[in-house]
């Protein structure tokens, strides 16, 4: 890791001097590439409710290892939101309601019931910095851990993204090809799930959603072929991720909205180029 940060220091950037932006910088970096890949199939496979929920899910997550004491918030968190994710999945896939239905009901108990935890006693107030996060705040540790899960999420994807695909399109399908649809879904929303649980403190419960959506929105407007896409969601989320955090910190405003106003920023103006792209 001293490498890493002996070669961020030749950069020509006068906030690169500081720690905390070194910090805040590299896991941009890691993070924000994997919001892109994810981004695709959320997008594709119109899952941005889902993802929304995922939020609203974590912070029950917290609610539950803050009041039970069993925990840390963060283990409890990361818990909670693959259990949570697993459980919509299976519900959504051994029953004949709708997934806007069954994702509205888990995201509308989750957040009730976080709220209630979460001001019993007036503790809100500690714990609102999960609604808002901070980038800057993130340690050398979990820079590390932010790596492992990087290389990880990299291998699931790139060996589950053809079953995947296939049973997102159409379950009979993959089901003829000896694909559970189930399966590969639910491993999906485990990645998912795990994503979020470990940014949403960076990131922010109410600004999650929007990068899990925002890059691969982006990139449709101005792709036409799959290996463009990816590359795209990639690209526009990290740049609204460098982007967004050099921005934050010259004109001192919350990092993570500042990254979600610039990914915002660049969907619209792809949207405006959409007829020079899209033919």
């Amino acid at each position: 890791m001293d490498i890493v940060f002996n070669l961020m220091d030749t950069l020509p950037f006068d906030f690169i001097s500081y720690a905390f932006m070194k910090h805040a910088l590299l896991a941009t970096l890691l993070v924000t590439p994997l919001f892109g890949i994810l981004s695709t199939m959320v997008v594709e496979s119109r899952m941005a409710f889902f993802s929304d929920s995922l939020g609203h899910g974590a912070f029950t997550g917290i609610a539950v290892g803050v009041v039970c004491g069993i925990f840390s918030p963060k283990l409890s968190l990361l818990i909670f939101s693959v259990i949570f994710a697993i459980l919509i999945t299976y519900i959504k896939n051994k029953t004949r309601m709708g997934a806007d239905t069954v994702i509205g009901v888990f995201s509308s108990t989750a957040i009730a019931l976080g709220l209630m935890l979460m001001t019993y006693g007036g503790e809100f107030q500690k714990y609102a910095k999960y609604l808002i996060g901070d980038l800057l705040s993130i340690k050398e540790a979990e820079i590390l851990t932010l790596t492992a899960v990087f290389l990880l999420t990299v291998l699931i994807w790139a060996l589950m993204y053809n079953k995947l695909l296939i049973g997102m399109v159409s379950a009979s399908v993959a089901k003829s090809r000896g694909v559970s649809p189930f399966f590969y879904e639910a491993v999906f929303a485990s990645v998912l799930a795990v994503i979020v649980a470990i940014s949403i403190e960076w990131v922010g419960i109410l600004l999650i959603n929007s990068l899990l959506v925002l890059p691969a929105a982006a990139a449709r407007n101005v792709t036409n072929n799959v290996k463009s896409y990816h590359f795209c969601s990639v690209l526009f989320a990290m740049i609204s991720g460098v982007t967004g955090l050099i921005t934050a910190f010259y004109i001192d405003t919350s990092a993570g909205a500042t990254i979600v106003a610039v990914g915002a920023a660049l969907f619209f103006v792809t949207l405006l180029l959409r007829k020079k792209f899209i033919k």
